[in-house]
């Protein structure tokens, strides 16, 4: 943080990202989801978190060989969605900045991290 403890720009957009990645994640957890009505959550969580201020580009995944493994031994034919199933990228520019964020699965757990902070001049 800056000295006068006024978050920089490049922080409130690492901040904006965190929200974005917070409302995905949390808003989504425990849907119901099988291989047949993936592709239409994917849509929805996309469009819904692009609908946010200063989000630019979501893209979301279904880790679909996970999916299926889960479905393979259950005798139900969908389960709750959690962060294991997905692979997410967020952008969001402020005020000139673009933060890149990625959720990928690191020692069994979705990690969600900042992957690049970039201002408008690069």
């Amino acid at each position: 943080m800056s000295t006068d403890e006024t978050p920089t720009d490049a922080e409130a957009a690492c901040f904006e990202a965190g929200i974005k990645f917070g409302t995905l994640y949390h808003q989504f957890a425990g849907t119901p989801i099988a291989p047949e009505s993936a592709p239409s959550l994917v849509t929805a969580m996309e469009e819904s978190i692009e609908n946010q201020p200063h989000c630019t580009d979501v893209t979301v995944d279904v880790r679909m060989d996970e999916l299926e493994a889960e479905l393979a031994d259950s005798t139900a034919d969908y389960t709750e969605l959690t962060g294991r199933f997905l692979e997410v990228e967020i952008v969001v520019d402020y005020e000139g900045y673009a933060v890149v964020t990625r959720m990928d699965m690191e020692d069994g757990y979705p990690l969600m991290r900042v992957v690049s902070v970039r201002d408008g001049d690069c």
